[in-house]
């Protein structure tokens, strides 16, 4: 029997990898995010059949009628696949039954205590366990703790009855989104892969390899791929706060803390450049860390420095409206009733995501703090906040002549800087987008 085995893996294995390679194989994408989106984009630009997944079925019509919802993604590449009938969205997972791969490209949200919420990966394993057929190919790309693939993932697919490395393959591999980076993209970006079995990391690194122009870099497990990917995100969480604390630190000392970095950048070795702003955002950095935190307790291990820059980065809001208070004391006034005009809110400049953006705990303290504020952001006509729907301003004249101070919380290549310098009377720059600009008309101070 077990001789039987051997011959049967490497059957099934070299079966779908000369699918892979001769792009006849049809691949499934759970999940049209901000992640699985641009995958499923690439994977049918790439000439494979795709089919997309996801409960949203507002999602799903607009993939179908190649409507594009994600900046990374050209709508003109969204609208040729779509056309040329490569890629087409469902919300029914029967359709699972189709492909021959499946990438899972889910949320892994944190609960309100900071742990895990991987109820969005195990639904998504059970849809495709309940049409997992032999010879499939599953891959987890969802951000998550070392252990998930092969602790959570695994055991609910061989629910099927299908035995994992004999019957389908599973791996893990990373997603590396970057929004808004001009340079890197889920096109070139080298790829991480770790498979349960040697043949499961081999049948993954070849989908990829057919798809991608960047590196497929294999590791021996889905549990180093996992906390690789987490440790990427910890690195800069860290190195942010450092940066985030020098800015504090600096604001005391009367010391520019942007024009400390750009003198310390100027070390050609052992120096990395980072900067300070109003909080992190987004869902990568914010959240992932704290993946590894919660692992950490299951071997007795408290991981104290991820959890100190968490506390520094997440009180960069507060700095950032004490700091407000003190610039308008200076004019004799309070921020209670000061018309505040907020330059962006989203979590980096010229992208149209605000998920996690500090500058929501920003305007929550204006709010309490009794301050009247507007939000402009050239890329978000709308947010949702405590519930309701925001709508944002144009930037003019007349709304930074009549506010007592303007925030710039994001620093939109859009925005236009003359027209800011010239017509607020006080700007508070928390990203270094004046950049000491010699027009000033106002008072104008920095984080």
């Amino acid at each position: 029997m077990s001789n039987l085995l051997e011959q049967e893996i490497p059957l099934l294995a070299e079966k779908l990898i000369r699918k892979l390679e001769e792009r006849t194989a049809v691949i499934g994408v759970v999940g049209l995010g901000y992640v699985g989106l641009p995958l499923a984009v690439e994977k049918a630009k790439a000439g494979f059949q795709v089919i997309g997944f996801d409960v949203q079925s507002d999602k799903v019509e607009m993939v179908n009628q190649g409507i594009n919802y994600i900046g990374d993604v050209l709508n003109e590449d969204l609208q040729s696949t779509v056309k040329a009938n490569k890629l087409k969205a469902t919300a029914d997972y029967s359709f699972i039954n189709d492909v021959d791969a499946v990438a899972i490209c889910v949320p892994t949200p944190l609960d309100k205590y900071h742990q895990p919420d991987t109820s969005y990966v195990s639904s998504s394993a059970r849809e495709i366990a309940n049409h997992l057929k032999p010879g499939m190919l599953v891959v987890l790309e969802s951000t998550t703790y070392p252990g998930t693939t092969e602790e959570l993932v695994k055991p609910i697919l061989e629910e099927s009855g299908l035995k994992c490395g004999v019957d389908f393959f599973l791996a893990y591999s990373p997603e590396r989104v970057d929004p808004g980076n001009k340079h890197f993209n889920t096109k070139n970006t080298p790829k991480v892969v770790g498979g349960i079995t040697p043949d499961c990391t081999r049948v993954a690194a070849t989908m990829y390899q057919a798809v991608l122009e960047g590196e497929i870099h294999v590791v021996s497990s889905p549990a180093v791929a996992e906390l690789e990917k987490i440790y990427e995100n910890t690195f800069r969480h860290i190195n942010i706060a450092l940066a985030n604390e020098m800015a504090v630190l600096c604001n005391k000392m009367g010391i520019d803390v942007w024009e400390m970095i750009d003198a310390a950048k100027t070390k050609p070795y052992g120096f990395m450049a980072f900067y300070p702003g109003p909080g992190l955002g987004g869902h990568c950095i914010p959240i992932d860390p704290f993946y590894l935190t919660w692992k950490a307790r299951e071997f007795n291990y408290h991981t104290r420095l991820i959890e100190l820059a968490g506390e520094i980065n997440s009180s960069m809001p507060d700095f950032v409206v004490t700091r407000m208070m003190q610039i308008l004391n200076q004019d004799r006034k309070s921020l209670n009733g000061s018309k505040i005009l907020v330059l962006g809110v989203a979590y980096k400049n010229d992208i149209d995501d605000y998920r996690e953006s500090p500058v929501l705990e920003i305007l929550s303290i204006l709010d309490k703090e009794g301050a009247e504020y507007q939000v402009v952001d050239p890329h978000i006509p709308t947010f949702k906040f405590n519930g309701n729907m925001v709508e944002t301003i144009p930037l003019t004249a007349e709304a930074l002549e009549k506010a007592d101070l303007v925030l710039l919380t994001t620093n939109h290549s859009q925005f236009d800087y003359d027209l800011i310098c010239s017509s607020a009377r006080v700007i508070f720059d928390t990203r270094d987008g004046i950049k000491k600009k010699t027009n000033v008309k106002g008072k104008y101070f920095r984080l």
